[in-house]
């Protein structure tokens, strides 16, 4: 086995442990919603476990450990302090009943095996730049960073830019009453309907690049990370889950998509005139 499977294994090894721990607190509590914000510092733990069993050497190991951590510990940080503010997810409610009902299992089984464990091989599947981008720069550190990491860089920090104003906007516009069952369609969101999922995905698009400043093997083995958090964020439990929700609850929100851009920034369209 290679250095770098014998660092993935030890690694997902760590994520599975974690994720145990995580699940045994889950069913104290009988609450899964956590399980948001170690999505976003698992991946800490991921990037700095692998630093940890390749050595820190190397331009691109510390590039990529500020990248992620600077990404993760933030994003963590925010959905940790709303779940405590908002409680529950109901997300997590109505995937939980809906399994318990056709399955028969119990609470903690479900919450084990729909939640947790299922969450699990995704985050360390997203987080493979990374790794990978970590396990090369630390085993044949570099002189200096190329082009391609230069600029995977500017990306990451105007996609952690990006999906940080976008929060804090959110933020301020849910805790204004007056704001109650609107639209925000101000700052960011007036560009983009989701500035947060879209700072996501440009952070590990650009991650990946200074992975990839390692060489093609490397960006051909981690390309399915920021692929699959892509689709993730567009096509399956990001986007599409979240505006199936809000065209229910929010009367002005079809104006809205009409006008808007669904994912990457982009000039608002004119209202329709009618003839």
């Amino acid at each position: 086995m290679s250095d770098a499977a014998i660092l993935l294994a030890v690694n997902f090894v760590v994520l599975i442990g974690a994720i145990l721990l995580l699940w045994r607190t889950a069913v104290a509590i009988r609450d899964v919603s956590f399980i948001d914000a170690f999505w976003a510092f698992g991946m800490v733990l991921l990037a700095w476990g692998a630093a940890a069993q390749a050595g820190f050497g190397g331009l691109r190991t510390q590039l990529t450990l500020v990248l992620v951590t600077l990404w993760g510990v933030r994003l963590a940080t925010h959905l940790f302090l709303r779940w405590r503010a908002t409680g529950e997810d109901p997300r997590y409610v109505r995937i939980i009943g809906r399994t318990m009902e056709t399955k028969g299992w119990s609470w903690g089984k479900t919450a084990l095996l729909s939640v947790f464990l299922t969450q699990a091989p995704l985050l360390f599947l997203t987080c493979l730049p990374a790794q990978l981008g970590i396990w090369a720069s630390a085993s044949f550190p570099p002189a200096t960073i190329g082009w391609l990491a230069k600029i995977g860089m500017f990306a990451a920090l105007a996609g952690i830019a990006f999906e940080t104003i976008g929060d804090l906007q959110l933020n301020k516009f849910r805790n204004d009453p007056a704001n109650k069952g609107k639209v925000l369609d101000t700052g960011l969101w007036r560009y983009t309907r989701h500035p947060n999922y879209f700072g996501d995905a440009l952070t590990w698009w650009g991650i990946w690049l200074v992975a990839a400043d390692a060489g093609w093997e490397i960006a051909a083995a981690s390309v399915i990370g920021p692929i699959f958090l892509t689709f993730t964020l567009t096509r399956w439990s990001g986007k599409a889950l979240l505006e199936k929700g809000l065209h229910k609850t929010r009367p002005d929100y079809a104006d809205y998509v009409q006008r808007t851009s669904g994912f990457i920034p982009w000039p608002p369209k004119a209202p329709a005139t009618r003839a």
